[in-house]
């Protein structure tokens, strides 16, 4: 396919292959099976840009890796004008330009007039004996051919001797005959040659009369011939593909070209383009598509604008009416859509285009009457007929058609019918429309059946079901300002509360208290009502949050007697949250007991957020006592409630996805870990800690997909410093990744810089600090430890004395969480304990007490903190001498570092296993004077420097990969679990150059 020149991003070709991991695994699956002596065949086939020349460098690229020679052959479009053979001479030039490939070669005469040295004899030559009986086709015609295609079966087969051949034909679709019979001839003829034959071709480019068609029918028959079929890319893989292409595109951007792209890695290359120049639709992909729609006759093209106008799925009944051809018109032209590959017929009898970006592109083709006219029949069509068609659609061609009142009427009805079915994600769609017609329909309000502040409200409340909590807030200040001053107060004070409640949830706790104070002040306590007690029961939330606990209990009380008055179970349930999980909740018995009362009310009240907010509320409760497997139920039970609800990504549903995800994690299940952060490859922005938990796992297995995520979430954090859950897994992969590469500054620095912003939003509720202050002291210990080997007593007092001071803020963030709210969970007391242990291990001693503490303390139920614990212990009992214990320790924590796939840490106890010499499945001792390659000894003397991989690979002429590579040699021959380690042991050694 000709592709667009694309200045200034990336090609899809350059780096990595995306995806299709499976796919290369078959292909290269037939390459060693060719390797051992069974030939095989396999017929690559996909859409235009599905990847298959990307898959096919790649197969190309590890086969010769294998050592096996590789020969490529293109077919190319030549219309009329084919010349024979033409894919087989490209793949044969390489064997007559290489001089140790003559003699084969020479003892083949006839290939000479193939390759331009001499002519392709008219007859045939002496009788070769037919194929292989094992086989099933009948050899070519005798016109003079067989000794040619024999030449080449027999080339193959005496190279394959040498070495295992991959032949690769790329484009068969646009073969000429010839090459056809010859790829017939030698997949037929091959029997027990080393030889793999794999053939690509473009899917939508076969039309039932294509000549190819009946071959491939013929070759998949064969034994050892498959078809592989290459289906869209997930989106997960076309966002990191995006990504790739298009570093630091906004996040928006991103989404928007995974949608359109609809899987096809080279629509997606094309519209980052579009991205970085502000094109709807790239010129040259637009090109493209348009090119096979001037195929086909003058009809089917005017069926496809038809179509493209109707929607991407269309039924055969509105084409008819819309297009006004005649039956047996339509239906030839419909045909030839169809099997031109621009139609696809759906199980339900419509017709769809094939890709999204097709339509796009011949809607993009309409002239601007044209298209007015197309869509206002179809609206008629869809009024006159309303089984054919959906509220929603008739709203969308009538807005396009610009009949703008019938516009805003068909948009609150498709709103209506979205809040009907419980899909808010929708109905906020339907009722943004509305909003965005208001000021073009004078009788807006008499549509509607309210005023407009009335629609704001709605749409706020969808925007708060989809997690859309921004949009919310920007509405309700939208509705608060036309309301004004002097507008109804039970109105203003709906706004008011509702506002407080989300501004609450996006760490704005002050103008969230503000906002709750002015609703109270707007309606009396008395008589009781429903508004009243709503903004007391948000006013007591967040009162607490801000510490304000007299203020709190009072609204808090107020609100629970005017709920019980009033019959209200979801303010009443509500409320009980707010007391339950505030400072003076009492113990947990009393605490649980509480929060299934408020979920059976709530569960009774249809209020979905309220219910919602009473699973997490009972999850949490469990977590923060160190009950994990409870609140793992808690989690997934109220998941799937909140599923059932159609509210799974709003405020709560993301929380319990983000405990999901913690639980899991803790409790050593990575695998659905990962896979709960990853349910969506798009999430709110209000959730995407929840993606971003997912670094746990990526960054505890060492996985290189963390450098991007962090990349991704760090984007994000940097557009809203106000979301907390993503600053604390943001930070917490950094300081895991500054501990793994040896990088005690940023550790203090992230540490550092955290606690202060958490002091900003959380005040003293904030013992994840606790956490964020140990983890961060592992690297300093780290580095105080190498200066002490070192003897770099200056660098050792540096790093002891920034061990204090990390130590010293981790204790008082714990000190202020116990004075607020009572004494810490059996998380925060395993932190602490951490905390100690690892103060202790930068001030040089061993305290193998501490860390045994740490093992039990996290033995609550953290599988992988416990481990790691256990290695520490496992380094200060070898320091005591006790080896007997050192090696019990080492073994379970390898046991679980290999059952989690913890990469880094594997590494760290194998390393202690060997510098210990201490027994380990599977692990052999290094020796003391154990000495390194040249190119070793360079990179270590540029780790010594403090070089990152990157700047190593650049300073040595080699890749960050190949870096990398020695850089982990380095650490295993010194049995170092750190960089910083591997320097101090080097040095002690005499192993640094010049030293």
């Amino acid at each position: 396919m000709a592709r667009a020149t694309i200045g200034g991003v990336p090609r899809w070709d350059e780096g990595p292959l995306v995806g299709r991991a499976s796919e290369l695994a078959r292909l290269l699956a037939h390459v060693d099976a060719a390797a051992a002596g069974r030939p095989s065949g396999v017929l690559v086939a996909g859409d235009a840009g599905a990847g298959k020349t990307r898959l096919l460098d790649e197969l190309s690229r590890r086969a010769a890796e294998r050592g096996v020679r590789v020969l490529t052959g293109h077919c190319i479009d030549l219309g009329d004008v084919g010349l024979p053979y033409l894919p087989f001479v490209d793949l044969l030039r390489p064997v007559a330009a290489d001089p140790e490939l003559a003699p084969v070669l020479a003892r083949r005469p006839v290939l000479a007039g193939l390759l331009g040295g001499g002519s392709v004899p008219e007859r045939p030559g002496p009788e070769l004996g037919p194929p292989s009986p094992h086989r099933t086709l009948s050899p070519p015609d005798d016109d003079g051919r067989l000794q040619l295609f024999e030449s080449v079966a027999g080339l193959l087969g005496e190279l394959a001797t040498e070495q295992p051949v991959l032949v690769v034909l790329e484009d068969l679709h646009w073969a000429d005959r010839s090459s056809r019979d010859l790829l017939r001839y030698l997949l037929a003829r091959l029997v027990d040659e080393r030889v793999a034959v794999v053939a690509s071709y473009r899917a939508d480019d076969l039309h039932r009369r294509h000549p190819l068609r009946p071959l491939l029918a013929e070759l998949v028959r064969l034994p050892g011939v498959e078809r592989l079929a290459l289906e869209p890319l997930p989106d997960a893989d076309v966002q990191v593909l995006v990504r790739r292409l298009g570093s630091g595109l906004p996040g928006s951007t991103v989404e928007d070209v995974v949608a359109r792209a609809e899987g096809n890695a080279f629509y997606a290359e094309e519209l980052v383009a579009a991205g970085l120049t502000g094109e709807a639709l790239p010129g040259a992909l637009s090109d493209v598509l348009l090119a096979r729609v001037e195929q086909l006759g003058p009809t089917a093209q005017q069926v496809l604008r038809v179509a493209a106008v109707a929607g991407r799925s269309v039924r055969h009944e509105l084409v008819a009416a819309v297009g006004g051809q005649a039956p047996a018109e339509l239906e030839a032209a419909l045909a030839e859509a169809v099997h031109r590959h621009l139609l696809v017929v759906s199980d339900d009898g419509r017709y769809r285009f094939r890709h999204a970006l097709l339509r796009e592109a011949v809607l993009a083709d309409l002239l601007p009457g044209e298209r007015v006219r197309l869509h206002a029949a179809v609206a008629a069509q869809l009024a006159a007929r309303p089984e054919t068609g959906t509220a929603a659609e008739r709203a969308h061609h009538l807005r396009e058609s610009n009949d703008l009142p019938g516009a805003l009427t068909a948009s609150l009805e498709a709103a209506n019918a979205a809040r009907r079915v419980g899909a808010p994600a929708e109905q906020l769609q339907h009722l943004e429309a509305v909003l965005a017609l208001w000021a073009a329909v004078p009788d807006a309000a008499e549509r509607a059946g309210r005023p407009q502040e009335a629609v704001l409200l709605d749409t706020a409340a969808a925007a708060r079901a989809v997690g859309d909590l921004h949009r919310a807030v920007a509405l309700l200040h939208a509705a608060g300002e036309l309301l004004g001053a002097d507008g109804d107060r039970e109105a203003r004070a709906r706004v008011h509360y509702t506002l407080a409640q989300l501004l609450s949830r996006i760490e704005e706790a002050a103008d969230a208290h503000r906002e709750s104070s002015a609703a109270l002040a707007l309606v009396p306590a008395q008589p009781p009502s429903v508004v009243r007690t709503w903004a007391a029961a948000t006013h007591a939330r967040t009162s607490f949050a801000l510490g304000r606990v007299p203020e709190a209990t009072a609204a808090a009380e107020e609100a629970l007697a005017a709920a019980d008055a009033l019959g209200l179970d979801s303010a009443w349930a509500d409320t009980a949250v707010s007391l339950a999980r505030g400072p003076a909740g009492g113990d947990a018995a009393v605490v649980r007991a509480r929060l299934e009362e408020a979920r059976a009310r709530a569960e009774r009240s249809g209020d979905a957020d309220v219910e919602t907010r009473v699973w997490f509320s009972l999850a949490i409760t469990a977590h923060d006592c160190g009950e994990v497997e409870e609140a793992l139920g808690y989690a997934t039970a109220g998941l799937a409630r909140a599923r059932e609800l159609n509210v799974e990504w709003s405020f709560y549903g993301a929380e319990l996805r983000h405990l999901e995800v913690l639980t899991r994690h803790a409790l050593g299940d990575w695998d659905g870990a990962l896979a709960a952060a990853d349910v969506l490859a798009r999430v709110p922005e209000m959730a995407a800690h929840v993606r971003a938990d997912g670094l746990l796992v990526l960054v505890g297995r060492g996985d290189p997909a963390a450098a991007e995520r962090l990349e991704w979430a760090r984007g994000l954090a940097a557009r809203w410093d106000t979301h907390v859950l993503l600053l604390v897994a943001i930070t917490t992969a950094e300081l895991e990744l500054a501990v793994r590469d040896g990088d005690p500054e940023t550790a203090v620095e992230r540490a550092r810089t955290a606690d202060r912003r958490l002091q900003e939003l959380w005040g003293p509720d904030r013992p994840v600090s606790l956490r964020l202050m140990a983890t961060a002291l592992a690297a300093v210990a780290d580095a105080a430890a190498g200066a002490r080997r070192a003897g770099d007593t200056a660098g050792e007092a540096r790093w002891v004395a920034e061990a204090e001071e990390l130590a010293a803020l981790g204790r008082a963030a714990g000190a202020a969480a116990v004075a607020a709210y009572g004494p810490l969970g059996r998380e925060g007391r395993a932190w602490t304990t951490r905390l100690s242990a690892e103060l202790a291990r930068a001030q040089g001693a061993p305290a193998a007490e501490l860390w045994r503490q740490a093992v039990a303390e996290f033995g609550y139920g953290h599988v992988y903190e416990q481990a790691r614990s256990r290695l520490r212990l496992a380094e200060a009992l070898l320091a005591g001498d006790d080896r007997a214990g050192a090696a019990a320790e080492l073994a379970a924590a390898h046991e679980v570092a290999v059952r989690l796939g913890a990469g880094p840490l594997r590494t760290a106890v194998e390393a202690l296993a060997r510098r210990g010499r201490l027994d380990l499945p599977g692990v052999r001792a290094v020796e003391a004077d154990a000495v390194f390659t040249p190119r070793e000894t360079e990179v270590l003397a540029l780790v010594a420097q403090g070089r990152t991989n990157r700047q190593i690979g650049a300073e040595l002429f080699i890749s960050e990969k190949t870096a990398s590579v020695h850089v982990s040699n380095i650490l295993a021959k010194l049995g170092a679990a750190s960089r910083a380690e591997a320097v101090a042991l080097a040095a002690a050694r005499g192993l640094l150059s010049g030293g």
